[in-house]
């Protein structure tokens, strides 16, 4: 597992369904257009900041996550605490909001959008869209290899809000 690996599968799972590539589109519509985002929520106002069709999504990566070797899975995994982590930064929370657990989970949502939305994100947090959240993704990985296999190993890092001491100045 790599991480074109990685992308290829969070990729698959937005084709599985129109509603869902169409709602990406959507985000990725925005991408360094500030005054699209307007529009994006206006037209997803009744979604409570959750991805349209997201148990599909998730069944859909949960499915793929499935058939993986232990070993395959712990690097999904040790990929995705990565990404979460590299993102858990102070100037992509304040385009994002959230608590400590909601942090996480809008930083779920910037990675589950894809990596175009999370190179974006990463490359300029103003691209983030405010407190959308998929909580489900943050720990996908985590629970199908503790389910499966027991004990994750650790990775010496944590996927958890004000872990990545760098992104968080005193």
């Amino acid at each position: 597992m790599d991480e074109q690996q990685f992308w290829a599968i969070i990729d698959e799972a937005w084709k599985s369904d129109i509603n869902l590539l169409a709602f990406r589109n959507d985000v990725w519509s925005t991408i360094d257009l500030p005054s699209s985002k307007e529009s994006f929520d206006e037209k997803y106002s009744n979604n409570d900041s959750y991805i349209p069709n997201e148990e599909m999504l998730i069944e859909f990566i949960q499915g793929r996550l499935d058939s993986l070797s232990a070993e395959e899975l712990h690097q999904f995994d040790m990929i995705l605490e990565r990404k979460l982590f590299d993102i858990d930064r102070q100037d992509v929370h304040e385009h994002t909001d959230g608590s400590d657990d909601g942090f996480l989970y809008c930083r779920g949502f910037i990675v589950a959008i894809g990596q175009e939305y999370y190179d974006a994100v990463n490359r300029d947090p103003s691209n983030a869209m405010f407190d959308w959240e998929c909580e489900e993704l943050t720990h996908i990985s985590w629970h199908l290899y503790e389910e499966k296999f027991g004990e994750m190993p650790t990775s010496g890092i944590s996927r958890e809000t004000c872990s990545n001491k760098e992104g968080w100045p005193e």
